[in-house]
């Protein structure tokens, strides 16, 4: 198939949608899952894990991931919900014969992670998670399957997935493989799967490979409407999905860039950025400047798209696509370096408050957060650190900041995770705003987004805080979510990015 075109599942196609596995209970498998199976009540959803830790943390009230919305979708539809019904068909579990040889289609939702070692280390994806979920598939298979890949991998992965399944399974089974990558952004994961700008379904061009793209197609259409779901053929929608993440990540890096040249001839980046996206052909999102990117896929799939060019001997796009990194890097240490010039480039016996550590808000994800390589710097300059995020874990924290330069009892005795802002803040010298949760900023409550996280009382009280630190009182936005204006006049001295530098 050379082009793309709307899929419209028939009668058969939907009778054959009985039961759904999800491998991988992480944070693409299990809201995936959850939504599929409150959106086909009539469908059983299993989510399979061999990681019984995490399998019983989605049994239970405490679930693994935080996303908005999804614990609400999860005590419904689950078996062992809160609010579960007589027919709840969502399960989690770890019996991997039985998931799979009662499953008719498996969805392949498992990480794919940069190689740490060996050749393209650094850069090519590891896809032994991948290739673990094929064998699994070919070793408890039954009768024929569709076999999904939801994860975001390389081009051409199918055909891996495909000789892994042909090679070991049972003689005569047939399995089509699909390519239905996901996008979803933590923090509006819940919000994405249910209102999705497209769902694309690559497909090999088979009479076979047609027909498990309708069955496919056939779940989504229970809630996505037709014109949305697109299919095309298998390579393309691979490679559509780091295409994706990689033009999305330009797009901050962009943006980040101009920011620098707005401290220092005294333009206001926001409203760069509002003038820039009035032109129809940018649009405004994406526009926000920040820290820099974080979070597990940016990176990682640009990385993979550098990987690729440079098999593909394109010396000159690898090298185009690692600046989009090096800036984003650059970024990263550049608002760091200048909370240390502002404050005299001293930074021992001096402590600092982090406000956030999850790589951005309504997420407890910190994976590439910009607050860790941060904190790490204030480290080694000797600082004292104070952190408080609403929703990063505590343990999470404290693995994040291992480092070879320091011991464990080094950290800990300089890093204090607090249960608050004001508590963070207290005896602190500077404030660093690491993400922009809602709490941070000046945006009224009661315009904040029906599935953001609840404020209740945790709005943080600014006056408070300025009564609690040090003086003087510095406050190092890296998200620009303050209001500038009024903090200034409760006394601090406020520094934003890409707004002119205070003097």
């Amino acid at each position: 198939m050379g082009s793309t075109a709307t899929i419209r599942p028939n009668k058969a196609a939907i009778s054959f949608n009985k039961k759904v596995c999800c491998i991988g209970a992480g944070f693409v498998g299990g809201p995936t899952g959850a939504v599929i199976a409150d959106k086909n009540p009539e469908v059983q959803v299993t989510i399979l894990d061999v990681n019984a830790s995490r399998i019983r943390a989605w049994q239970s009230e405490n679930l693994p991931i935080y996303e908005p919305g999804l614990k609400e979708i999860v005590s419904k539809v689950s078996r062992t919900g809160r609010d579960a019904k007589s027919s709840a068909n969502l399960v989690f579990t770890t019996n991997v014969q039985e998931a799979i040889n009662e499953s008719d289609i498996i969805m392949i939702c498992v990480n794919t992670p940069t190689k740490q070692n060996g050749y393209g280390a650094g850069s090519a994806p590891d896809l032994s998670f991948v290739e673990s979920a094929a064998y699994m598939i070919a070793d408890y298979a039954t009768s024929d399957k569709i076999v999904v890949e939801k994860s975001t991998v390389p081009v051409r992965t199918a055909d891996v997935v495909k000789g892994i399944l042909q090679a070991n399974a049972e003689p005569g089974l047939q399995f089509d493989v699909l390519s239905n990558p996901e996008f979803l952004a933590e923090g509006t994961a819940i919000r994405d799967l249910l209102n999705p700008d497209r769902v694309i379904i690559g497909s090999m061009p088979t009479v076979s490979g047609d027909l498990a793209a309708e069955r496919l197609a056939a779940l989504y259409a229970a809630w996505i409407p037709e014109y949305s779901i697109v299919r095309t053929d298998i390579w393309s929608s691979e490679l559509a999905k780091v295409a994706a993440n990689a033009l999305l990540a330009q797009r901050i890096s962009s943006i980040n860039s101009l920011s620098a040249i707005c401290e220092l001839v005294g333009a206001d980046i926001e409203q760069v950025a509002h003038l820039v996206g009035l032109d129809h052909r940018i649009g405004p999102k994406m526009l926000k400047t920040s820290m820099g990117f974080g979070g597990s896929c940016f990176r990682k799939d640009v990385l993979n798209l550098c990987s690729l060019a440079d098999t593909l001997n394109l010396p000159e796009v690898s090298t185009y696509w690692h600046g989009v990194l090096n800036i984003n890097n650059w970024q990263k240490d550049r608002f760091v370096r200048r909370l240390m010039q502002k404050m005299n480039n001293t930074l021992s016996m001096k402590t600092i408050a982090v406000f956030g550590f999850a790589y951005k808000k309504d997420t407890g994800d910190t994976r590439e957060s910009p607050a860790i390589s941060a904190v790490k710097i204030l480290l080694c300059e000797g600082s004292s650190i104070r952190i408080y995020d609403p929703e990063v874990a505590e343990q999470t924290i404290w693995r994040d900041l291992e480092d070879d330069r320091w011991s464990d009892a080094d950290v800990r005795s300089r890093v204090t995770i607090c249960d608050s802002a004001v508590s963070a803040a207290t005896g602190a010298h500077a404030i660093l705003v690491a993400t922009e949760w809602d709490e941070f900023g000046s945006t009224d409550p009661a315009h904040t987004k029906a599935d953001a996280r609840p404020l209740e009382a945790s709005r943080v009280n600014w006056e408070t805080v300025a009564k609690v630190m040090k003086n003087p009182k510095f406050l190092f936005d890296g998200r620009n979510v303050v209001d500038q204006a009024r903090l200034q006049s409760l006394g601090f001295q406020v520094e934003g990015i890409g707004k002119a530098r205070s003097t």
